[in-house]
């Protein structure tokens, strides 16, 4: 294992999901749908998704929230990617997500064997799924270890290089 034993709980959500996101557009093996491009992520969105790699990025969130937590489905997830429809003069409300994106999204985790439906109701990761977001936290730890290490030195760099300016231009 490249992070030598680190999960998906010890990186930074963000810096995950689009390394993940970039793995999965990387491999080709996701299925996205034709309509990507013409379509809203939610009734209570008023544009659809400036990202071009939005399916990616919420394939990659799907499946790192069914990593924390399985046996959620379709319905949980529309809850989960919902939010406030604000609706003009009158108070705002919560609006669930989009039933067919969330759907098409499990579906095509399915098809890459990294999620299977659970007995209990929902779906889960596979132990195929586990292995390789485990694989992507080590990769993800490793490149934000390497650019600390090169931020750590620059950083280093410049405090004695100001520690030597100042010592120069100290009167005493």
């Amino acid at each position: 294992m490249p992070g030598g034993g680190v999960t998906v709980k010890d990186v930074n959500q963000q810096e995950f999901v689009r390394a993940l996101a970039a793995f999965l557009k990387k491999s080709g093996k996701l299925k996205v749908p034709d309509w990507v491009d013409i379509v809203k992520l939610a009734k209570h969105k008023e544009l659809a998704p400036c990202d071009d790699n939005w399916f990616y990025i919420r394939a990659a969130s799907t499946v790192r929230h069914l990593y924390l937590r399985g046996g959620v489905g379709v319905g949980s997830m529309i809850k989960i990617y919902g939010g406030r429809k604000r609706n003009g003069v009158c108070p705002s409300h919560f609006s669930v997500a989009s039933k067919n994106v969330a759907r098409k999204v499990l579906q095509a985790l399915e098809a890459l064997k990294m999620v299977e439906k659970d007995p209990n109701g929902g779906r889960r990761l596979t132990p195929q799924g586990t292995r390789d977001l485990d694989r992507i936290a080590g990769q993800v730890i490793i490149q934000v270890r390497r650019f600390a290490l090169q931020e750590g030195t620059v950083l280093y760099r410049l405090i004695n290089s100001f520690k030597v300016i100042a010592h120069l231009g100290c009167s005493h």
